[in-house]
């Protein structure tokens, strides 16, 4: 939904991206001791899940804490993401060391996440046959895909899929090892970052095999219990997040660039997604996604004030929806291809199903 416009009218125009960025900057600090402390918390809070998941004698537990393992995972790399952006630490030495050491448990190649997060998602966010992430296929383009594929999309845009979107189409095609049809620059770097995640893979795995066999449980079973499923859990919650802050039917794709740039797609193309629990803090402050997209400065412990700020003097122009599994539900079945000339998402039929969001 749509924040009110105030006092009834028409939402006003969006201030200049400099200007908005000055009424952040005070809020904007970093601070190392903070970040540090979250990082230390979040790795004891990983060898602790993952240890459950190993010593306990119920499998149920050894599965619940597999799961925790997952969602740790996810906080770990969320840090990253900031690492990443030089929001983290006043330091980009650190940063870097930071954001490699936590993007660890998550398998995340470092200066590919960089390159393809950094410059290409947060630079051309939205525009089509750039920005590659959950990009809508029009009503010609899914038609013309062969039928294995046709069932593909709609696996991945069931709503229930978001997990194999991100295990396939991103980890998967951009992150390990991409070809050069995803990544035509070739750098030592990616090579490089790519050896790394898969001997701490490796690691991972002969450290769960070593343990099974000291404490007489199946190996099998260990490493889907301490690898496997905290791995598809992690994908599953960086594929969910990743879907609801650019998928909603108040949230346009472009792909002419003019168009785009016109329709400041810094704050146009997110959603800010609040919930009634303490999820958005459990997620390092993740999902108040239009202040990061805005400022990519502003590190996560000061997001929640930079949002608030935003949405106070920005009223109407910023997507704020609540969030419920009835409406995640509904923009998951509305949300299937994308009509560029009309502005409007469509079902599998090219049938509108939003209004022209440009409107």
């Amino acid at each position: 939904m749509m924040i009110p416009a105030s006092c009834g009218g028409a939402p006003a125009a969006i201030p200049h991206r400099k200007e908005i960025r000055a009424w952040m900057a005070p809020i904007a600090s970093r601070s190392t001791p903070l970040a540090l402390a979250l990082t230390l918390a979040d790795l004891l809070f990983f060898l602790l899940s993952l240890g459950i998941a190993v010593l306990a004698s119920h499998p149920a537990v050894q599965l619940l804490a597999g799961s925790v393992t997952g969602f740790v995972i996810a906080r770990l790399f969320i840090l990253g993401h900031d690492a990443c952006h030089q929001a983290f630490t006043p330091h980009r030495r650190l940063n870097r060391w930071l954001g490699r050491l936590v993007f660890l448990p998550s398998l995340t190649p470092y200066s590919l996440w960089e390159v393809g997060h950094n410059v290409v998602h947060h630079g051309y966010t939205n525009l089509k046959g750039f920005d590659f992430v959950w990009e809508p296929r029009t009503l010609a383009e899914y038609q013309a895909l062969p039928r294995w594929r046709r069932a593909l999309e709609r696996v991945y845009r069931s709503g229930w899929a978001p997990w194999l979107y991100y295990l396939v189409e991103i980890w998967w095609a951009r992150m390990l090892f991409p070809s050069r049809r995803h990544m035509p620059t070739r750098r030592a770097v990616f090579t490089a970052d790519g050896l790394l995640v898969s001997a701490f893979a490796a690691l991972w795995v002969a450290a769960l095999v070593a343990a099974a066999d000291a404490t007489g449980q199946s190996a099998w079973w260990l490493v889907s219990a301490g690898f496997v499923l905290p791995f598809v859990v992690w994908n599953g919650f960086i594929g969910f997040v990743v879907y609801v802050h650019h998928t909603h039917q108040g949230v346009a794709w472009h792909q002419d660039k003019k168009r785009w740039a016109a329709a400041q797609p810094f704050v146009s193309t997110t959603v800010h997604l609040t919930f009634r629990s303490a999820m958005g803090s459990a997620l390092h402050h993740i999902m108040e996604h239009t202040a990061h997209h805005v400022d990519m400065s502003v590190p996560l412990y000061r997001l929640k004030r930079a949002q608030r700020l935003l949405e106070q003097r920005m009223p109407g122009r910023i997507v704020v929806q609540p969030f419920s599994w009835r409406w995640y539900v509904r923009t998951a079945r509305a949300c299937k291809l994308y009509d560029y000339e009309r502005q409007c998402w469509t079902d599998w039929h090219g049938r509108a199903t939003s209004p022209p969001v440009a409107a």
